[in-house]
């Protein structure tokens, strides 16, 4: 491995010109690709095999007429007045205008008004899904009663979801990057360098992921994922490797061997680095659920460039920069300096000697402090966002707290259940037994009449629950309901909703994560007892990304869910944690932790395997790879924290918890249990045995095969004293 990719960044270097013109030819033909065939992002959310989805496929079937998405209208009087027909019926006619609306219903005639008579509801119904609703039909929608005075109007409803917009606060995570490479390199040259290579990849990434979203769906959050981690990523790898780079510079390497060594130890590193990240994603698709599918395969897309850009690209980049990577004072100087340009010792040293005296109170303080924070996981609920957690001030917020006011949450989700008999005799008496046994159940306040498809085979049940949609009353209601309508015999029942939905996915994502830890993790282990040739390295990176990953659920239930500190990320309204979180979190926080188990070990390997005694070779992986790892992770944190700022609570959670998981697992167990375990070990780290050793094959990480090759070449090129 070590010695292919030698020559692939001596080549790259060489070939400067040639790499950079197949990039951007690359780079404009998918730009080009993206522009043209760009399809609209798609908000469906399915879930095949669940009772929920079944239902609604149902509905799609028997109902066609109600297939397409919803809005509400909230029309309210002033405090202490009532609505008048008269002043709402133009609200109505307006809304029927809409181009694409089948239908406006008169909350005066379907008996939609509140009790006190000073709020109303006006149903929506347009003829196409929510994501194909067009910009101009939403626009129409939401300026509806714009001309009406003495009445308060919202808009709310499916049809106001929209696509999540990149702006501004994500750049401020690059820019806080870009502070961060300058202050690591103390060169604008390197620093530049870094960044814009991973930009290109980023551009090459997204722009060939939109350029599919003419043959395949997409998902509107799925861009997102798949900007956040390849432009993370790509910043990290290409960090690594120039300083290696750097490094080899420093030693008194000429650029082009130091960038080919580079590329072979360090570029090694990325490779299987950007392999357990790619695993992790492409793992997603095991769950079954399409639009978390989408959004593993998408990232995993741009992960998967990034690590080309930076065997490729950067090579040819660093040929373009030669010694200009180098701090000026440091570029026609001799000696050795370590990548820092500071001196042949730095922190990374100091911490690792200390870490070797500490190791048995920091392994304590550290376990005991992340099981700690891991407590409020227990208490963790899931369920699928709503307009309840929309942030304050946003029309689906207003119109949610609108609906809330005058009617009560429940009305803001309403469940459904979908009666399918044989004929219209047993359809019709399976939905009066139905509405009865609904009826009676605690937390319901209403069942509406059951409204029958042309055939009569078909009645759809519209219920009413006392609480609001991701309330644990409504979790409870549901699962009765379900118990109570499962013995009805005649018809097959199925309910949905948004509750029902949230319940179903959580229950499936359950089922499928056992299977899905099982195949990324043990895939990882695999892949890392090829890399470091031992058997108890992988399992010690595997048990301290459980701490990890149980200390970053604990903080996000803490702040998302309880409301501890929630308004220092502006969470306006705390609830549970939208149900794929988990699955993506550790997917994601996985090849992450791995990314950094491998930057940081895979130094002390190689060292290891070039002589060095274990404590030794421990000390100089966090001497060497300590300030490169410490970079990283800020710059991660940094770009993942840029998505805290957006509305979406949906990707501002995602932020934050990697944005949490990457410092948790960076700087307290990478950097301090994992060199403290490594340091109780001892040479017992390296074991592996025999049978195992014989029958894996030796890849070549550390480039040990790579420097006896260089070796060898030398030696012959030396000349020969007579």
């Amino acid at each position: 491995m070590a010695t292919l990719l030698y020559r692939l960044g001596r080549f790259s270097f060489r070939r400067r010109g040639r790499i950079a013109a197949v990039w951007l030819l690359l780079l404009i033909l998918l730009g080009v690709g993206a522009a043209t065939l760009m399809g609209p992002t798609s908000d469906k959310f399915s879930m095949p095999g669940t009772e929920s989805q079944r239902a609604l496929d149902d509905l799609d079937r028997q109902f066609p007429q109600a297939g397409g998405a919803t809005g509400t209208i909230v029309v309210a009087a002033p405090e202490g007045g009532k609505l008048d027909p008269a002043a709402v019926a133009p609200v109505v006619k307006e809304a029927s205008r809409i181009d694409g609306v089948t239908a406006a219903m008169d909350p005066f005639q379907t008996g939609s008004v509140s009790q006190d008579g000073r709020y109303a509801l006006i149903q929506v119904q347009f003829d196409k899904a929510a994501d194909e609703v067009t910009d101009e039909q939403k626009s129409a929608y939401e300026a509806v009663g714009a001309d009406v005075e003495g009445l308060r109007i919202e808009h709310g409803g499916e049809v106001m979801g929209g696509e999540v917009e990149v702006g501004s606060t994500e750049a401020l995570g690059v820019l806080v990057a870009a502070v961060v490479l300058v202050i690591t390199f103390g060169s604008l040259v390197a620093a530049g360098m870094t960044l814009l290579n991973a930009l290109i990849g980023v551009a090459v990434g997204m722009a060939g992921l939109f350029s599919l979203t003419s043959v395949i769906e997409l998902t509107s959050t799925a861009p997102i994922l798949a900007l956040m981690l390849g432009l993370a990523v790509g910043i990290d790898y290409s960090l690594f490797i120039t300083s290696r780079y750097r490094q080899y510079l420093a030693e008194g390497l000429q650029p082009e061997e130091a960038a080919g060594r580079a590329t072979g130890t360090a570029g090694s590193a990325v490779v299987f680095a950007g392999a357990t990240v790619v695993i992790a994603l492409v793992g997603l698709s095991v769950v079954g659920i399409p639009f978390l599918s989408v959004m593993g395969l998408a990232a995993a897309g741009t992960v998967a460039v990034a690590v080309l850009v930076a065997l490729t690209l950067l090579p040819a980049f660093l040929s373009f920069a030669g010694k200009k990577v180098l701090p000026r004072k440091q570029r026609h100087t001799g000696g050795h300096t370590a990548e820092d340009g500071t001196s042949a010792e730095g922190f990374g040293f100091t911490w690792g000697r200390l870490v070797t005296k500490l190791r048995v109170p920091l392994l304590v303080v550290g376990i005991l402090g992340l099981g700690a924070l891991t407590l409020p996981a227990q208490d963790m609920r899931m369920a699928l966002p709503d307009a309840g957690t929309a942030a304050e001030g946003s029309p689906a917020r207003e119109a949610y707290d609108l609906t809330s006011e005058g009617f009560g949450e429940g009305f803001n989700g309403r469940l459904i259940a979908v009666v399918n008999g044989e004929d219209a005799q047993s359809t019709g008496a399976a939905a009066e037994k139905a509405t009865a046994l609904i009826k009676a159940t605690d937390g319901i306040l209403a069942v509406a009449p059951p409204q029958l498809n042309e055939q009569g085979t078909t009645a759809l049940l519209a219920i009413i629950p006392e609480a609001g949609p991701t309330a644990a009353a409504t979790e409870d209601a549901v699962h009765d309901i379900r118990d109570r309508v499962a013995d009805i015999e005649g018809a097959d029942i199925a309910l949905t909703g948004a509750t029902a939905l949230g319940i179903d996915v959580s229950k499936k994502l359950a089922d499928a994560l056992p299977v899905y830890l099982l195949l990324v993790v043990g895939l990882s282990i695999l892949l890392l007892m090829l890399v470091f040739r031992s058997i108890l390295v992988p399992l010690k990176a595997a048990l301290g990304f459980l701490l990890t990953v149980g200390a970053t659920f604990g903080i996000t239930v803490a702040i998302f869910q309880e409301g501890h500190l929630a308004g220092l990320v502006g969470v306006d309204t705390p609830g549970p944690l939208v149900s794929f979180l988990p699955i993506l979190l550790i997917g994601i926080l996985f090849g992450l932790a791995m990314d950094y188990e491998v930057f940081l070990v895979s130094r002390m390997r190689e060292d290891f395997v070039h002589g060095a005694d274990p404590q030794a070779a421990m000390v100089s992986g966090m001497g060497h790879n300590a300030r490169v790892v410490t970079a990283a992770a800020l710059i991660m944190t940094s770009v993942f924290g840029g998505f805290v700022l957006m509305d979406d609570p949906i990707i501002k959670s995602i932020g934050f918890a990697l944005a949490v998981g990457v410092v948790i697992d960076a700087f307290v167990v990478r950097m301090a249990l994992v060199p403290a375990v490594m340091s109780l070990l001892g040479r017992a780290a390296w074991w592996l045995p025999k049978p195992v050793d014989k029958a894996l094959p030796d890849l070549d990480i550390e480039g040990e095969k790579l420097n006896r090759q260089l070796a060898a070449e030398t030696r012959d090129k030396a000349p020969v004293s007579v």
